[in-house]
């Protein structure tokens, strides 16, 4: 398992192949956005750099992280891959689609993960043509920080290439907990409505914001505030994972508060627009 693809150059895609150059793999960054593409790489440049500024590694081995990446827009580079990682678009369709496509260019043996944060990867590895070799492996942002990994076992994923996604976890130096495939997987099903339950909170007034944040802050030691970790996370994104989670149960009790919606509909979409239930420069 020395080569990697990345399938998506975005803030997760360009995260996952730092960590699996700086683990040591050979990985090919692919995007069909050629804009994209150089956008993802200059991330990595920069948080490598930042990383040399901080200590926490040398020059050179920035520079032999750097060169075990490679971009590419051509499918084709992906034939003699071990394992691929896609990190698309948060849809069903266009992540079946691909694994798909996938399965004509790269060789028999190549896994299939999906960075899915909740999507159901037993539909996605019934359209793959290789179903056993279908895997979630859902990284979380920053993904270069944050030492998760859930490695999540579709109905049809075997033995074999769990454990596998299991190895290449900690050759990337994360932690990886196995989680059975159900709606959100294991800790977006726990995160998600205590986050909605803060927003039904400040809706009824039985708080401010900065109140609901201060209070989960200190007295439950959360590093960041629930309200403040969904402005980050982006509002429209924690409203489809809501609604997902909805949608996939049909159990009342996570149906999503109409204020994410309304704020979502006024385009306060928390810190990339500049506004949500805070604002920021």
């Amino acid at each position: 398992m020395e080569h990697l693809a990345v399938i998506g150059a975005g803030t997760m895609g360009n995260g996952i192949a730092q960590v699996g150059a700086q683990g040591g793999m050979s990985v090919v960054l692919f995007d069909v956005d050629p804009q994209g593409l150089e956008r993802g790489m200059k991330r990595i440049d920069k948080t490598l750099r930042r990383n040399v500024e901080k200590g926490r590694m040398t020059d050179d081995q920035r520079i032999a992280v750097w060169e075990r990446i490679h971009p590419t827009t051509d499918m084709d580079d992906l034939k003699e891959m071990d394992i691929v990682i896609e990190a698309i678009i948060e849809q069903l369709e266009p992540k079946k689609q691909l694994f798909a496509q996938l399965n004509d260019i790269c060789k028999a043996e190549t896994i299939f993960a999906t960075n899915t944060s909740g999507l159901s990867i037993t539909e996605m590895a019934a359209s793959s043509g290789r179903s056993g070799q279908v895997v979630g492996m859902h990284f979380f942002n920053p993904v270069p920080i944050m030492e998760l990994v859930e490695i999540i076992r579709a109905e049809q994923t075997s033995d074999q290439t769990f454990e596998r996604a299991h190895q290449i976890a900690e050759r990337f130096n994360k932690t990886a907990i196995s989680v059975k495939e159900a709606p959100l997987f294991a800790v977006n099903r726990i995160l998600s409505p205590m986050i909605n339950e803060a927003i039904f909170v400040l809706m009824e007034g039985i708080a401010s914001a900065e109140d609901i944040d201060k209070g989960m802050e200190l007295g439950a030691n959360h590093p960041i505030g629930p309200l403040a970790l969904a402005d980050l996370i982006g509002l429209d994104t924690m409203l489809f994972v809501a609604e997902t989670l909805y949608e996939e149960t049909k159990d009342s009790k996570y149906r999503p508060a109409p204020l994410l919606k309304q704020y979502v509909r006024a385009g306060k979409l928390g810190r990339k627009s500049g506004e949500g239930f805070f604002k920021y420069e």
